[in-house]
């Protein structure tokens, strides 16, 4: 990607993701937990139907799917009335970033796709990821379910 500012931004967007996971894992630790390798989880679900991005379409579409789904879900477990306070603040920030992930990532693509006349082709892409994506959401929120009986 010939496209500086692009590139400082998706730098910027993987330190994000990075730092997430490790704000994560922390929590889980003060929460006297361990965090545990997920075999068979939402990206290996989304990697498995979607498999490997073939451009930054793609690539930039699939993000922009799995980031409003962690953002989604950041925002429903922080209206949790069972949410402790220390979870809370790990939530506020994480949705902060994903917010500026989403604007980025959404205005970029939108870009890309234009400059290439790839509009339609953008517009089936998210369509067909998102159609993908829910369904694999929903199959691990049915997972979820009977974790919890």
């Amino acid at each position: 990607m010939n496209d500086p500012d692009a590139e400082a931004k998706l730098i910027r967007h993987l330190a994000d993701e990075t730092r997430h996971a490790w704000l994560w894992s922390l929590q889980i630790a003060q929460l006297g937990g361990t965090p545990v390798e997920v075999g068979d989880g939402y990206q290996r679900r989304l990697n498995a139907k979607i498999g490997v991005p073939t451009d930054l379409i793609e690539i930039f579409a699939l993000t922009l799917v799995a980031d409003e789904r962690a953002q989604n879900r950041y925002l429903a477990h922080a209206a949790s009335r069972l949410l402790d306070s220390s979870t809370a603040g790990v939530l506020a920030y994480v949705a902060r970033d994903e917010e500026w992930h989403l604007q980025w990532i959404d205005g970029k693509l939108r870009e890309l796709a234009r400059e290439r006349g790839q509009e339609a082709r953008l517009a089936s892409t998210l369509d067909r990821f998102r159609t993908i994506e829910r369904e694999i959401y929903t199959q691990l929120l049915d997972y979820e379910k009977e974790l919890l009986m």
